[in-house]
């Protein structure tokens, strides 16, 4: 499958590239207005254009979106209005606006969408989500998480990559809690196969000098009632325990180390609820949540089952945003 990607930073070149060749497609090309982003694509053999119609026009079976949050918009229409199917970077978008036009575009070119959860495709997941199912913890009663990492004003995720957009309220929409938060929403909602129902959130500027949240703490429950718990953060020095995951049930507790984030590995145990003994439950430890991502995006596009869904992913967006805007208010 030949793959066009729009927005040609550090995740797109470092993460997503290795993954659509990890799994045999072709990287046909990349759109990105700013010349050094065009320029290592051309040095990796892949033909750069500036304006994403060139892309199009190239001829592409997929778009993958990973420009800026606020720049989501633009590619994702003219994909749609292209018939192109259409993988895009979380958040939807900046606002929730710009995701309900990017929602309206989607509907109106009939076309396959999906928001780039690569959290759902990572190999521990999968198998806890299995574990659930299988019943290893009976019913669950809460889900933990602690995604954290460092980001100050000056950092960039390599020499070249210029100012941090992350910390640009316009570009970003927001900080930390935008930026990691939904990767945690979204994949309770597949670990517990229930929508979330209600959501609150706590902002914090507390150790960076930007004008975004560096922190973020969000409660929720889910329809089924197992409450969530998720803290985010841009201000957790990168030594630390920092990514965590745990689904408390019944009988017992599933805990994933060092699983959130975009590389492979980690480890995953079921911890019995009687005795306290923690056993290992095997996952492919070599396989990357993008990798896993493009697999599913290829699968879905050509026809094949799979889990993606606008109407999933805007309704998600909706309760964030809602969650958002209240917390604003109280920072």
């Amino acid at each position: 499958m030949r793959w066009g990607i729009a927005g040609y930073g550090w995740v797109a070149r470092d993460y997503m590239a290795p993954a659509i060749r990890a799994v045999g497609d072709e990287l046909a090309g990349i759109a990105d207005p700013g010349a050094r982003a065009r320029e290592a694509a051309r040095e990796e053999g892949v033909p750069a254009y500036e304006a994403i119609e060139r892309l199009l026009a190239a001829g592409v079976d997929a778009l993958y979106v990973a420009s800026p949050n606020d720049a989501h918009l633009q590619p994702v229409r003219a994909a749609a209005a292209a018939g192109v199917p259409v993988l895009c970077e979380k958040p939807m978008a900046a606002t929730l606006a710009q995701a309900e036009e990017m929602a309206d575009a989607v509907r109106e070119g009939g076309i396959l969408y999906g928001t780039a959860f690569d959290q759902r495709h990572h190999p521990a997941h999968v198998a806890l989500r299995d574990a659930l199912q299988r019943g290893a913890i009976g019913r669950p009663a809460a889900v933990r998480i602690v995604y954290a990492c460092w980001v100050d004003p000056l950092w960039s995720a390599t020499p070249d990559s210029g100012p941090n957009w992350r910390a640009d309220p316009r570009a970003a929409g927001g900080g930390a809690t935008i930026d990691l938060a939904l990767h945690g929403l979204d994949l309770t909602e597949m670990l517990l196969e229930a929508p979330l129902a209600d959501l609150h959130l706590m902002l914090q500027r507390r150790i960076h000098d930007y004008p975004v949240d560096d922190g973020g703490l969000l409660v929720g429950r889910a329809a089924d009632g197992t409450l969530l718990s998720l803290h985010v953060s841009y201000n957790c020095p990168e030594a630390l325990p920092r990514r965590r995951l745990e689904v408390v049930g019944e009988t017992g507790q599933l805990v994933a180390t060092d699983t959130m984030g975009q590389t492979a590995g980690g480890s995953l145990v079921r911890v019995d609820g009687r005795t306290g003994g923690a056993e290992p439950i095997a996952f492919d430890a070599l396989r990357s949540p993008f990798e896993g991502q493009a697999r599913a995006f290829r699968a879905a596009v050509t026809g094949g089952p799979h889990d993606y869904s606008l109407e999933r992913d805007i309704r998600l967006t909706r309760l964030f945003h809602c969650a958002h805007e209240e917390a604003l208010r109280c920072l």
